[in-house]
């Protein structure tokens, strides 16, 4: 007796003969039926590790067999049979808790890659571990998300994540990938807006020696780096139309061409995305491809703002300050009841990466081992006072610069610099010439580069 065991739903004798056929070389034992009231005997008779289905069947479809078996058998992965290039009933049956589905006629290479797949999921039950500290937070939003992500792991479905800027939707993707049976696989994330539209092409799908810009050597490409694993699309509403067009053929088609080379290559990749944009308006406005959304929109997580989950600002200050003081070797901190309640009722537009950025700044700047209030320097709300513009020639001359945070690093710089200079490096008396702990001068001089 092997391993693990199938079920076969189909009514068609022949088909379920090659799946058998196919399966059993896997080292599988493979159990049949030609009805939907047979496959609801064979499932009451013994338990099995993977199922699979085609959709007409004579007294029903298959997907009756994914909803009982989505509610009945939730840690059996069940696949759809489907007719070939029938994407809509495909996605359909994913949505209904499908794991994954192979269209006819049947390829083997790709059944087998799926059972492959699925049968990982044994293993991920056995020893799995979330890894919280990634997705910190017991509210009660968090812990839906959370059984959510656990949830749409077990599938091979696309998964779009929703949510502000600084909410975390990229843990979230980590996490979907880290609880699937890809979780051994590469997980590559990319960020759509940052690539240049006239390297997309070849930064997603690759290029051949000499066919792009005169390049010197074959590139995979991200699809294929991700191969077997998950590709993270973050922010994909800012993709080009004429880009969304390939990425859509490539999720129909399940293969990628490089730039410069005819043939197609078969790949294997999950595609979680993700926005902080409405996909249904900029759908609506014509910006983003209404097959395109369908495609990635199959499961749709909601990752909420921070100030919808307020009860968890204690437990990630407390995690982000004890994070610091780990990585800079430094003493930890406490932070003070009054700190805690200004936080806990501060409204956080920047989301959880405002509070980290809040408390690491808190960190270097706190004279002591104790974060007060003050330490935080909380934004007020008030309203918006005219900026002084300070330039290095005139003060005041206005100041041309297309990126503030590096104008604002080059002169906190020089001003550093300058401190060091006039004390001979004697950063105890630097930090006193500039108003500064001794600490906020060691972070700084480490955030810079200077030595």
């Amino acid at each position: 007796m092997n391993q693990y065991s199938a079920l076969i739903i189909d009514d068609e004798p022949d088909i379920r003969e090659l799946i058998a056929l196919t399966l059993e070389r896997m080292e599988l034992d493979c159990y049949q039926a030609g009805s939907v009231s047979e496959a609801v005997e064979a499932l009451q008779q013994r338990p099995y590790h993977f199922c699979i289905t085609d959709m007409k069947l004579p007294d029903g479809n298959g997907m009756d067999i994914i909803q009982l078996c989505h509610s009945r058998y939730p840690d059996m992965p069940v696949a759809m049979i489907t007719a070939h290039g029938n994407m809509e009933l495909a996605i359909d049956a994913l949505k209904a808790g499908a794991f994954d589905f192979v269209a006819k006629p049947l390829d083997t290479q790709r059944l087998r890659d799926l059972v492959t797949a699925a049968l990982k999921l044994t293993q991920v039950v056995i020893h799995q571990q979330t890894p919280d500290d990634s997705l910190l937070g017991e509210s009660q939003r968090m812990a839906d998300l959370k059984a959510s992500i656990r949830k749409v792991a077990r599938t091979q479905a696309p998964v779009f994540v929703h949510g502000e800027s600084g909410t975390g939707k990229e843990l979230v993707a980590r996490l979907i990938h880290h609880l699937s049976p890809r979780a051994q696989g590469p997980f590559i994330a990319v960020n759509c807006g940052a690539i240049p539209a006239d390297l997309m092409e070849s930064e997603f799908f690759g290029h051949v020696k000499g066919s792009f810009t005169g390049a010197s050597h074959d590139k995979p490409g991200l699809f294929k780096a991700a191969d077997g694993g998950t590709l993270f699309l973050d922010e994909v509403a800012d993709l080009p139309l004429e880009m969304q067009a390939k990425l859509l053929r490539v999720i129909q088609e399940k293969a990628v061409r490089k730039v410069g080379e005819e043939h197609e290559q078969p790949i294997d990749v999950r595609i979680v995305s993700a926005s902080h944009h409405d996909l249904v308006k900029r759908v609506d406005e014509n910006s983003f491809r209404q097959d395109l959304y369908f495609r990635l929109n199959v499961i749709h997580l909601g990752v909420p703002r921070l100030a919808e989950r307020a009860e968890d600002i204690p437990q990630l200050a407390k995690h982000f300050v004890t994070k610091y003081a780990r990585e800079w070797g430094m003493p930890n901190a406490e932070l003070s009841e009054d700190a805690i309640t200004a936080l806990s009722r501060y409204h956080f537009p920047g989301n959880v990466r405002e509070l980290e950025n809040i408390l690491q700044r808190a960190f270097t700047m706190a004279e002591n081992d104790c974060i007060n209030t003050d330490d935080l320097n909380l934004p007020q709300v008030a309203a918006p006072q005219q900026p002084v513009a300070v330039d290095e020639t005139s003060e005041n001359a206005p100041i041309v610069t297309n990126n503030l945070e590096q104008y604002l690093e080059n002169i906190e710089r020089r001003a550093i610099t300058q401190a060091l200079e006039e004390t001979r490096w004697n950063k105890t008396a630097a930090a006193e010439k500039l108003g500064i702990s001794f600490r906020a001068l060691r972070y700084r001089c480490k955030k810079l580069e200077i030595d």
